[in-house]
């Protein structure tokens, strides 16, 4: 058996890449194994904030929600910034193929590269080009006198608050495939105050209809597809992520995924017929909400077996799944949240800005994951 060192690798410095690097690497034997996160991007991209910092340039947010990521794993680790083009699998493990070129060998693999979003939350992997997004995005909202938001789920509703909160004239219509705002994960009652919630801020809402357009007509409307006419200068799509699985597809064959684009996964975390490979967050095929506040759940999990696996023990600590909870703000005083607890509790405005709206979790997830630490 050889003496070097065997690689584990994540790939994803989001919520849950971070977090298992981090759950990991105190408990690593350094001098046999070698912890290497790979990430696409040079910061930390703290979504739950970043809503509003695409609407208004106040307080330059994006100072605090694009977070270097510093010495997150206190010195036993390395963060590599790398697009990954391609990854193997074999009995003893694999080796990832970057980009460059270069081919990084691994003993254990966790994949978790996050969800792939539209309209202002693409955001470009260069720090340069962040900065035009942020500002072209805040001059297109700015500029419309009517503002169309294609999804009614949590995005769709923050950026409705943060428009109206910030320019409290424009006209914001949210129009959502359900016949509820949010989705089935929460009670129809807890969907119901949402609705009224937002339609308080002046919010029009179109139920159980779509968008399938990205541009308004040339006469400043949108047709919806059951052909009601909506006034709209400016169209931001606000449908949630889609699973960042492209890589898994093409590497590992297409039956790894669902129709979804969502990965298999087994119990105890691990990709079917992949032993050596995990995968984590927004990316698997679980019945939960994707939200970085399960993050140390997954990371948990993964852990333990990921050490497991190296001390050749049986793999079989299994994922239970985490309680929903939501907090829904609703502009930088307002909101609602929602936890599965007892019979399941529900609160506004009050609870909601103290907990989110009025900070974004920004400090609260900084000192989590210890970033922008030297």
């Amino acid at each position: 058996m050889s003496k070097e060192r065997q690689n584990i690798v994540i790939l994803g410095a989001g919520a849950f890449g971070v977090a298992t690097a981090r759950e990991i690497a105190p408990k690593l034997d350094t001098t046999r194994y070698r912890l290497i996160v790979i990430n696409p991007r040079p910061y930390y991209v703290h979504l739950p904030g970043f809503i509003r910092t695409s609407v208004t340039a106040e307080g330059k947010l994006e100072e605090q929600v694009l977070i270097e990521y510093g010495n997150f794993l206190n010195g036993k680790g390395e963060l590599k910034i790398a697009k990954v083009a391609s990854f193997t699998s074999t009995k003893e493990g694999g080796e990832v193929v970057l980009s460059s070129g270069e081919k990084v060998p691994y003993s254990v693999l966790v994949v978790a590269p996050g969800s792939l979003w539209e309209g202002p939350l693409e955001l470009p992997d260069q720090p340069e080009e962040v900065t035009q997004h942020i500002n072209e995005w805040r001059a297109k909202i700015e500029k419309a006198d009517s503002i169309l938001l294609a999804g009614g789920g949590a995005v769709g509703i923050e950026f409705a608050g943060e428009i109206k909160d910030f320019f409290p004239r424009k006209s914001v219509t949210i129009v959502h495939g359900q016949d509820q705002l949010l989705n089935d994960a929460y009670p129809e009652k807890f969907r119901t105050k949402a609705l009224q919630r937002i339609q308080k801020t002046g919010t029009e809402v179109v139920l159980d209809d779509y968008v399938d357009v990205t541009e308004p007509s040339e006469d400043g409307t949108v047709t919806t597809r059951k052909g009601k006419k909506i006034r709209a200068s400016l169209i931001i799509p606000t449908r949630g992520g889609r699973p960042n699985t492209s890589v898994v597809a093409s590497s590992l064959g297409d039956d790894t995924l669902t129709s979804s684009g969502h990965v298999k996964v087994q119990p105890t975390l691990q990709v079917p017929n992949h032993p050596r490979i995990f995968a984590a967050g927004d990316i698997i095929e679980w019945k939960e909400q994707k939200q970085a506040g399960k993050s140390g759940g997954h990371a948990s999990i993964i852990a333990k077996n990921v050490f497991a696996l190296l001390a050749n023990s049986p793999v079989s600590t299994p994922y239970k799944g985490a309680p929903e909870m939501i907090v829904v703000t609703v502009g930088r005083t307002g909101g609602l949240a929602y936890m599965a607890l007892l019979w399941g509790l529900t609160f506004g405005d009050w609870f909601s800005a103290k907990v989110k709206s009025r900070t974004l979790l920004v400090d609260m997830m900084k000192g989590k994951f210890e970033l922008g630490k030297q």
